[in-house]
């Protein structure tokens, strides 16, 4: 097996990885171990540098053909200007419960988020005029002795 196990099959760990990822497309930043960000740091740098090349199929089969991330992530890679590196760890306090190492992982670069295209595609308007009627149909019922 290449990589880190993380306690977890092969099926776990890649779903965990494909969280984590849609985690930092949708947010922008998130917080998780030191184990698990060097774990999938790596995966999406790959999927970044995919995106780059214009390998979509790859992307939306990573998020498990999931159109809406798919399309945020390639918008998103668009905007970056470098080759690689495209993101860092900044390390955090270790966890209260168990007193694990802790690290925030972030995009290098500034990442601006167009909402105006989501919006429109997202919110449906609703239909003017009369609410149409709903016809109830009656039951006869028959008394039994």
């Amino acid at each position: 097996m290449f990589g880190r196990k993380l306690s977890r099959g092969g099926g776990a760990r890649k779903a965990l990885f494909a969280s984590l990822t849609r985690a930092l497309v949708i947010s922008g930043k998130i917080e998780t171990t030191k184990a698990k960000a060097k774990a999938f740091v790596p995966e999406a740098e790959r999927l970044v540098t995919l995106a780059k090349n214009g390998d979509s199929t790859r992307i939306s089969a990573f998020f498990g053909n999931d159109r809406k991330i798919t399309h945020d992530f390639t918008n998103l890679v668009r905007q970056f200007s470098r080759k690689s590196g495209f993101t860092r760890m900044v390390n955090l306090p270790n966890r209260v419960g168990d007193f694990a190492e802790m690290v925030r992982v972030e995009w290098v670069e500034n990442i601006v988020k167009s909402e105006k295209d989501d919006s429109k595609k997202l919110t449906k308007k609703p239909k003017e005029g009369k609410p149409e009627k709903v016809a109830v149909k009656e039951t006869k019922t028959k008394k039994v002795k």
